[in-house]
């Protein structure tokens, strides 16, 4: 089968992977437009490409995959009145973010001068994300309590707590939500002045799933009003042009790259490849194997005798994702005016540096205590 596929140019090994298809062209996301696309046969895009009528009305495109987790960008609908497959990568970028929630609390707790062990953690959204921030949470030692109420309507368990509680109970919360905006499980507004009303007095907050998910005005206001202790964004309302108002109010604020890790993106294009494969039956396996870099922290070894379990794990995670660089990246960006800030924070994105995950670094220790091993495991961290 001799085709034609068009792919984002920020999809890693895209050219690799789908060589078997036939021809591939790998272009800029901006380059995605309606002739470029209309002798396609299959569209790879990411998040900042529209797929919809305008793009693809009188194309030949039978495919469209995204290699993302998230979907709203696509107009699943029109693609599914026109007879044209539809696949995007759930759970792909899931650890990146998972990690990039475990930097930022550990940068939280240091400077506070204090312990995560022992908080409780509320997960708004327990998902392939929740899920893993939760596994991690617990690695650290502590509480973890978890709402999703479609996921408690399914499955009926009492491992869920419903949102008031979590609010009330939680010393920091986490939002992993996908974006709906109407039904009973809408999550546009989520985060609005009754949810920051609800939270625990001196709470933190953060937020990694959709910009739209948090009226960003009510949590500027339960800042300003010491109700939280500080919030922690890697996604705003107005991206790419995102506000100078609720930057300055944050204790991290990232440029929507919690999910970046470079095996996350790796992971979105095999996973989107396997769709594409079925779909066209193509029988021809792919592996990235041989192609993925070393990593740039291979080893680290460290004598933890003369630390906490904490702060042992909080020098190994800056060692491989210290986080507060991608706060320095955005910071001097956010008060230029409009259309250079919105350019500047797109050209974070696609120049975002190589970011490994933490299961391709080894750890030795010397002198360690007991639990920091199955910490650190639990962390992903290789031994």
């Amino acid at each position: 089968m001799k085709m034609r596929v068009v792919a984002d140019e920020n999809i890693p090994y895209a050219k690799e992977a789908f060589a078997a298809f036939g021809t591939v062209d790998v272009v800029p996301a901006k380059a995605i437009d309606a002739d470029v696309v209309k002798d396609a046969d299959c569209l790879l895009v990411r998040s900042v490409t529209k797929v919809d009528a305008d793009l693809l009305a009188g194309s030949r495109v039978r495919f469209v995959a995204t290699a993302t987790i998230g979907f709203d960008h696509v107009d699943r609908a029109w693609l599914a009145a026109n007879d044209i497959g539809f696949a995007s990568a759930p759970g792909s970028n899931a650890t990146s973010v998972a990690e990039w929630v475990m930097a930022a609390l550990l940068e939280w707790a240091d400077e506070k001068k204090t312990t995560l062990a022992g908080t409780t953690l509320g997960i708004v959204g327990v998902g392939n994300v929740g899920s893993r921030v939760a596994t991690r949470a617990r690695a650290l030692g502590m509480n973890v309590l978890l709402c999703d109420p479609p996921r408690a309507r399914a499955e009926r368990s009492d491992e869920f707590v419903d949102l008031a509680r979590l609010l009330a109970e939680s010393d920091l919360v986490t939002v992993h939500v996908p974006l709906a905006k109407d039904g009973p499980d809408r999550t546009e507004d989520l985060a609005s002045v009754s949810f920051f009303d609800g939270m625990k007095a001196g709470a933190l907050f953060l937020n990694s799933s959709r910009g739209k998910v948090v009226d960003e005005e009510a949590l500027g206001a339960a800042l300003d009003e010491k109700c939280l202790a500080g919030a922690i964004l890697d996604v705003f309302r107005g991206e790419p042009c995102i506000s100078p108002a609720i930057v300055s109010r944050l204790f991290l604020a990232t440029p929507h790259i919690a999910g970046y890790s470079f095996d996350g993106k790796v992971a979105g294009t095999r996973m989107i490849r396997e769709a594409t494969a079925r779909h066209f039956g193509v029988s021809e396996p792919w592996d990235a194997t041989s192609l993925l870099p070393p990593p740039d922290v291979p080893e680290l070894t460290l004598d933890a005798g003369r630390w906490t379990d904490e702060n042992v794990i909080r020098e190994i995670v800056r060692a491989v994702y210290p986080i507060r660089e991608d706060d320095w990246s955005l910071r001097p960006i956010v008060d230029l005016s409009g259309d250079v800030a919105g350019a500047l924070f797109t050209k974070l994105r696609k120049e975002y540096p190589r970011r490994r995950e933490f299961a391709n670094t080894r750890v030795r220790l010397a002198n360690t205590s007991a639990s920091l091993p199955a910490r650190l495991a639990g962390l992903g961290f290789l031994r």
